[in-house]
């Protein structure tokens, strides 16, 4: 079957229901509370489909016209461990298990590795075993990585973001493997979700998808942008969802500013953040189903960093793909958002 290509579709190993139950919580705050059909149960339906890969999500790939998928382990995976040992051990055991069960059925499923970035050599070492002995076709990172807090922040949580010069030898790696980094939202923390001061913590209205995923994402992948290292490893691409969270339709304001004289005398970055958008990130549909904004990112970054995503099980496959169908791009511009440019970017063992 030749069709669409998604691939930020979301997986849960069988061992990690506990483990979600906090996100799970705050996607549905009040379902199924004390009924055993509550998010973080395997009875509710986006845990069973989180759960399922080869039974109702083939079955619904099939009648819909879906082609492949790339699955990831879902949100936050290690990021959201605040041990390293804890969260280096949840990136090994769900690497081992996805790429197994995408190699049940190579012509339909791929994997993207998840990594703990506690340690930055670490983490190098994870994706390099994972792309090179299990066949991992890149890697998810779902925004900051958890680290133990060093009451900085008042004792709430610890944060590291992947920009830090530390980081320079995983991004080394990256550039090495020649394989794309999918840069994931995550749901808000300690700091955010603080009673007294936490800016989320009397708007839970704007947790998540909605709201709080992009705008908490677009900073980590701006500061990504402005570091330098696009600069220092050239050939690193990433790769931002739900229509670059955002970022494509701030370009021109954010570089009017950042190409002032004054910004220039000591930005860390060689271009400004349309350059590294027209070079090193590409962006995809995920549940952000806009035909004007998919127009949008066309016309502002090309035809040819712009990728079809679904966000399954968060997002309806028939739903994504109603809307793919109706949108009215040239064919040849919908060959490639819908499936070459994915093929080309992961290296997919498919048929251009």
């Amino acid at each position: 079957m030749r069709g669409t290509i998604a691939i930020e579709e979301a997986v849960l190993d069988p061992t990690g229901t506990a483990r979600n139950a906090r996100d799970s919580a705050l996607y549905a705050p009040a379902y199924g509370r004390n009924t055993g059909q509550d998010v973080a149960s395997t009875n509710h339906p986006l845990t069973a489909s989180l759960l399922d890969i080869h039974e109702t999500r083939l079955k619904q790939m099939d009648a819909e016209g879906v082609e492949y998928m790339l699955l990831s382990l879902t949100s936050p995976g290690p990021q959201g461990v605040v041990d390293p040992v804890e969260a280096q051990k949840l990136a090994i055991e769900a690497n081992d298990w996805l790429t197994a069960e995408a190699k049940k059925a190579p012509t339909r499923f791929g994997a993207l590795a998840s990594l703990s970035m506690h340690s930055p050599e670490e983490a190098a070492k994870e994706l390099t075993r994972a792309v090179r002995e299990l066949g991992a076709y890149g890697a998810i990172l779902n925004d900051f990585q958890s680290v133990p807090d060093k009451d900085e922040d008042g004792g709430l949580d610890g944060r590291r973001y992947f920009d830090e010069p530390e980081f320079d030898v995983f991004w080394a790696a990256v550039q090495e493997l020649d394989v794309p980094v999918y840069m994931h939202p995550r749901y808000a923390t300690g700091r955010d979700l603080a009673a007294q001061t936490g800016k989320y913590a009397k708007r839970t209205q704007l947790l998540g998808a909605g709201v709080q995923f992009h705008l908490d994402l677009s900073f980590h992948i701006y500061a990504l942008c402005s570091s330098g290292i696009f600069d220092r490893f050239p050939k690193v691409q990433l790769v931002a969802g739900h229509l670059g969270e955002g970022i494509p339709f701030n370009l021109v304001r954010a570089d009017h500013w950042y190409n002032k004289p004054v910004k220039k005398l000591n930005r860390p970055s060689k271009e400004d953040y349309k350059y590294y958008f027209t070079h090193n990130v590409s962006i995809t549909t995920s549940g952000n189903f806009s035909t004007q904004g998919l127009k949008f990112c066309v016309g502002e970054i090309g035809v040819d960093r712009c990728l079809y995503s679904i966000d399954y099980p968060y997002d309806s496959i028939k739903v994504a793909q109603d809307w793919w169908k109706s949108v009215d791009l040239p064919d040849k511009d919908k060959e490639l958002i819908g499936r070459n440019n994915a093929i080309k970017l992961f290296k997919l063992p498919l048929e251009l």
